[in-house]
């Protein structure tokens, strides 16, 4: 049994779709039989998203009540830590914390909370979920002659990076492959009974855009015109719920153009919300960030993982991924619009068929226990 710490950010960004990516690590991990922790901290002020209120502020009391709950849920009640930006500690304190860092096995960093500076002899290991993204920003630090954080070995989502396949930089790191785990054995196979959407969770914009070597890349804000006319070629409903200060000239084009309309902060306010709109869908249909589209990073996002797990096929716009999960029954590939909705209309033809391959997909390659025994096998602590 290994000891290991995780980061993420659970008190931060207290929602859904984020805590269940972070709790599938912690669960996923103990699983495993390990003995497993979760630290937080915040960096910088006014690094807390109070959900109610739609602001960011100092006071981590909204986020730290749900973090609580949700951990007490998974039976991590007493092993967490977060760390104000004042330096204030709850849940362990501050001795304990540097007592689990002297003693753990390994360190595995989510979000970039700068633990890893703390973490000392225990091996830390860096996993990204913004493939591209974070690579192009640690390039352009070097460039500048800023440093970069330091870790004893580097993960991607992106499974096409440092190949021949992907244009993503790698600043000058070896970057081991990682897919988001999913905890498929917590999901039963239910696909719905009735016709609801194909439907969507999505942040118009989650990061700022980057600038590597002349190109700017951005975020979903990009890339969703591409599918914009999707409503009219296809026979079922199509919703998205969306948030990250969508202009409002194209939520009326999105809703003109046959988009059911949805505030995601609402649908994904916590798991429970978040997976009552999962299982009143049909399947997820899912637009990439630019930045992992235009440099063909090979990342598989978590939610579509989520849908299939549950028997919900998924459409999702290629980032390259299509050579590492096969496509063409429960899980379609897509780049344009009338490729999603051939993928779509295939689908409907034969729901049963793809839902039970979009389930079968996820039990194979992207369960939690599956996933993370290979990546601790690598490391050294299988």
């Amino acid at each position: 049994m290994a000891r290991i710490l995780v980061s993420g950010n659970l008190v931060r960004f207290p929602m859904g779709g984020a805590s269940q990516y972070y709790t599938s690590f912690l669960v996923g991990l103990r699983q495993l039989g390990h003995d497993v922790y979760f630290v937080e901290k915040a960096r910088w002020p006014a690094a807390c998203y109070d959900v109610p209120k739609r602001e960011n502020t100092d006071d981590c009391s909204y986020g730290l009540g749900v973090m609580q709950a949700l951990l007490a849920r998974y039976d991590f009640a007493d092993r967490w830590c977060y760390v104000e930006f004042n330096g204030r500690y709850h849940g362990l304190d501050q001795g304990r914390v540097q007592e689990l860092f002297s003693t753990a096995d390994a360190f595995i960093e989510l979000d970039g909370s700068g633990w890893e500076n703390e973490s000392g002899s225990t091996l830390r290991v860096l996993i990204e979920g913004e493939p591209g993204w974070q690579q192009m920003k640690m390039e352009n630090s070097l460039r500048a002659g800023e440093p970069i954080p330091e870790f004893d070995r580097y993960y991607t989502t992106g499974h096409n990076v440092g190949t021949e396949w992907s244009a993503s930089p790698t600043a000058a790191k070896t970057w081991g492959k990682i897919f988001c785990p999913i905890r498929v054995d917590a999901v039963p196979f239910e696909p719905p009974t009735g016709d609801g959407p194909f439907s969507s969770v999505m942040r118009w914009r989650t990061n700022k855009p980057v600038t590597f070597d002349g190109t700017t890349y951005g975020q979903k804000d990009l890339e969703f015109s591409k599918f914009m006319t999707l409503p009219s070629l296809v026979s079922v409903p199509l919703e998205v719920a969306v948030s990250g200060r969508v202009p409002r000239e194209t939520l009326e084009l999105m809703r003109s153009s046959g988009w059911g309309v949805r505030d995601a902060e609402q649908v994904s306010v916590s798991i429970d919300s978040y997976w009552d709109y999962i299982r009143r869908s049909r399947g997820d249909f899912a637009v990439c960030k630019n930045v992992f589209v235009a440099n063909n990073t090979g990342v598989f996002i978590d939610r579509p993982g989520w849908y299939m797990a549950s028997g919900r096929p998924a459409v999702v716009q290629d980032t390259g991924f299509s050579r590492h999960l096969p496509c063409g029954r429960g899980l379609f590939a897509v780049r344009t619009v009338e490729e999603a909705a051939d993928a779509i209309e295939t689908i409907a033809s034969d729901y049963l068929t793809h839902a039970r391959a979009a389930r079968e997909i996820a039990a194979e390659y992207l369960d939690a226990r599956k996933v993370l025994a290979k990546f601790l096998a690598e490391i050294g602590l299988s």
